[in-house]
């Protein structure tokens, strides 16, 4: 972990209380999670109890204590989504990953979930690959479409473009 990159963050917000939510956020952006060490940077620097912070980051489904992947998988499980087959997609996704929702893979490259709502009923099933939405997901599909997410990947990391 870097923790340098934590110790400016918290910096670029004069280690001022009223701004840990914010601290957290560009935290979890950069490392992808929210280490412990991160936590006692932010407690220490700003005053704000440690309980206090865990409590933030175990309250906000936006925080993660666990490592996530570059490209978090969102499947929606909304109504729409549900009735137009949201779960035969998720099993797909954790078939073809090997893992279950909740999970990173060991590579660090994709994180499993499934959400509410996406906001984009009309194409149903929806899902996210980091920033890309797909509507109208089929399950057959599924393997497809991580080769290209897997290939894109490997270009980024090839000329740097990774964000490790």
């Amino acid at each position: 972990m870097d923790l340098k990159k934590v110790d400016d963050i918290i910096k670029r917000w004069k280690s001022d209380q009223s701004f840990v939510i914010e601290m957290m956020q560009d935290i979890q952006e950069n490392l992808r999670h929210l280490p412990q060490e991160a936590l006692r940077r932010i407690s220490q620097a700003t005053g704000t109890d440690l309980p206090r912070l865990y409590h933030v980051a175990t309250f906000y489904k936006a925080f993660s204590l666990k490592p996530r992947g570059r490209m978090p998988i969102q499947v929606c499980t909304g109504t729409a989504c549900h009735v137009r087959g949201a779960q035969r997609v998720m099993d797909a996704f954790a078939r073809e990953l090997e893992i279950e929702p909740g999970e990173t893979t060991p590579d660090q490259l994709f994180t499993l979930e499934g959400v509410r709502c996406l906001g984009c009923c009309s194409l149903a099933p929806v899902v996210t690959v980091g920033k890309s939405l797909q509507g109208g997901l089929d399950s057959s599909k599924v393997g497809r479409l991580l080769k290209r997410f897997k290939k894109q990947a490997q270009k980024e990391a090839k000329h740097g473009w990774a964000d490790d």
